[in-house]
């Protein structure tokens, strides 16, 4: 019979041997091998019920069973992993340490730029609300982050967002000053800085994979210099390096990157307001100007930065005034008009409106047309690829309000990791 009298150690194992033991786990008790049972002697004790090596033995030439073969290595689980849809991620910390590891070290995302298996997301902060949103590129699937840790004054100072690598950078003013907060996709939270070579507001970004610069802006000292710097930040080393001057101080431009250039845009100084662009060339680690880049677009005032976008290499303008889409014609260095965007650029003089690239297509976000039929003050969320030879542009609506969040939206950056 079973003897469950044995202390030899605190989880013993059973072998059941039915030679003597004249005990069928399989057809009378609800006992599994592997199963765990506590016995009553002077102290409880657990043991595991596992098979006799005779009956291992009988089972040796049996077919192999899914379990019996070996588990990946970890480069092929690696790679299996990464191709995972960025949204489901969270479930891998569920899964095991291994997978855990993999997520929060940041190793996952080195594979897919590796494989160059890349997916874009949307982050948000809209008017009214304390937290960023992230979205899908489909705006299916959103998810508030964690809250940002800042000082009380910084939620209500003015803010310049972009994304590069799987960070998400967000300068602003804090009571001591200009800070730049730093949100990280792998371990989901915020940590502060690092600090700008020279701090700055209104300034004008751009990204270029994992490279991100910043350029112009103005310090927040009451009169306050028009800065002619820029730099460059690197998320690995999470450093900012100091880049050449431009050609032009400017503040409340706009940036973008084409051609292998970092290109700023428009903006004002103490002259007024600039139809120039300058682009920087990395190769020959110098600016160039272009000089009247706007000079079709009219002026209001307090208008926002110029709305850019590039997809295709091409590069692409939202007009605050008309609600025009434009496309630049780069070798005669003017815009050619595409039709109308199906949102209110002009109804705040371009601020508040989300225009980006999403990919292949070009992304806008705001207040819906009055030619479109869109309930309450909910934001409207637009795609198109664009052409820049097409007769008129196809507009594809996303969300259709399932997303209440306001129109008015106070940053908005595309990270693609």
């Amino acid at each position: 019979m079973l003897d469950l009298n044995r202390t030899e150690s605190e989880e013993e194992k059973i072998n059941l041997d039915h030679h003597h033991a004249n005990y069928d786990l399989d057809e009378k008790s609800n006992l599994r091998y592997g199963d765990w049972v506590t016995y009553k002697s002077h102290s409880s004790k657990k043991v595991r019920i596992s098979r006799p090596e005779s009956s291992r033995a009988e089972n040796s030439s049996r077919e192999p069973q899914d379990a019996d073969y070996p588990s990946l290595n970890y480069q092929v689980e690696g790679l299996i992993l990464a191709r995972f849809p960025r949204w489901e991620y969270w479930k891998l910390c569920l899964v095991n340490k291994r997978c855990s590891m993999l997520l929060k070290s940041g190793e996952i995302f080195e594979i897919r730029k590796e494989i160059g298996f890349k997916e874009p997301s949307v982050f948000m902060l809209a008017s009214g609300e304390t937290n960023w949103w992230a979205f899908d590129r489909e705006f299916k699937y959103r998810r508030k982050l964690p809250d940002l840790p800042s000082d009380e004054c910084f939620p209500f100072s003015d803010k310049e967002s972009l994304c590069v690598g799987t960070h998400l950078l967000v300068s602003g003013r804090e009571i001591d000053g200009l800070v730049v907060w730093r949100f990280e996709l792998a371990t989901n939270s915020w940590h502060k800085g690092p600090s700008m070579v020279n701090p700055r507001c209104l300034f004008a970004s751009a990204t270029c994979g994992t490279t991100a610069f910043v350029a112009g802006g103005v310090g927040i000292m009451p009169n306050s210099e028009v800065y002619d710097t820029a730099e460059r930040y690197n998320p690995d080393s999470r450093l900012w390096d100091p880049l050449p001057r431009m050609k032009r101080k400017r503040k409340l431009c706009s940036g973008c990157y084409m051609d292998n250039k970092f290109y700023v845009i428009g903006g004002r100084n103490e002259n007024g307001e600039l139809t120039c662009g300058e682009f920087f060339d990395e190769a020959k680690n110098k600016w160039e100007l272009i000089p009247d880049m706007l000079k079709d677009d009219p002026v209001q005032d307090y208008h926002s930065p110029p709305l850019l976008a590039v997809v295709n290499n091409e590069l692409y303008s939202l007009e605050a005034s008309s609600n025009q889409l434009k496309v630049y014609l780069k070798k005669t260095n003017t815009w050619k008009q595409l039709g109308p965007v199906p949102v209110r650029a002009d109804s705040n003089r371009g601020w508040g409106i989300a225009f980006k690239s999403l990919g292949n297509e070009l992304l806008v976000i705001g207040a819906a047309s009055s030619s479109v039929s869109y309930s309450g003050n909910s934001m409207a969320i637009y795609t198109c690829c664009p052409d820049p030879d097409a007769v008129e542009l196809q507009w594809k609506p996303l969300d259709s309000g399932r997303n209440r969040l306001s129109s008015f939206i106070l940053n908005c950056s595309v990270m693609v990791a």
